[in-house]
């Protein structure tokens, strides 16, 4: 099975754990600091060397976690570890909170502008986001001076290209078809 197959389903499965507790928002907070702990490259070499038993490894992560993420987490991370699976985590939480903002009516979206937006303007373009796909929209804004214009929007594998350099291109490309037409 493919990696992200893996992760998953180990999201779906705490997911469904948590929906049974009613704690799916505590939970995905709890993955904001198991993100945040697995950013930490020591962190994620201690992780993932086969130099360090795997007892060592679910017992340093109770002490860092307890108190801070739900016990039930804490667990499935104990769990994912010794199964060998820890380098999975960050995979697990991305497919978690993408679950979460499913379930909480939100879409995440990467938008690509050509400058910096103002306060102002980034609220209008979450509003008529928010209002064109009847859900809150949870945006994710990249400044790329190089697509000239104009704005490209993705969530998930769809793309919204309206960058002024894909139009460019494609006057570009019309017109040399046209030139080896003739």
């Amino acid at each position: 099975m493919r990696d992200e197959t893996v992760a998953r389903s180990y999201a779906e499965t705490l997911f469904e754990l948590a929906g049974r507790h009613d704690g799916v928002e505590a939970f995905g907070a709890g993955w904001e600091l198991v993100v945040a702990l697995m950013d930490d490259p020591l962190t994620r070499e201690f992780l993932v060397t086969p130099r360090v038993a795997t007892a060592e490894k679910t017992a340093a992560l109770g002490r860092s976690l307890e108190g801070f993420v739900p016990p039930m987490l804490l667990r499935f991370l104990q769990v994912v570890v010794e199964k060998r699976r820890q380098r999975l985590i960050p995979a697990i939480a991305s497919a978690y909170v993408e679950m979460l903002e499913h379930h909480l009516g939100r879409r995440r979206m990467d938008i690509t502008v050509s400058r910096p937006l103002s306060a102002v303007d980034r609220e209008d373009l979450e509003a008529q986001l928010s209002s064109a796909t009847a859900a809150e929209v949870v945006p994710r804004i990249a400044v790329r001076p190089e697509i000239i214009g104009g704005i490209v929007i993705r969530e998930g594998d769809t793309l919204y290209d309206g960058s002024v350099k894909r139009r460019l291109d494609a006057m570009r490309r019309r017109l040399m078809d046209a030139e080896l037409r003739t």
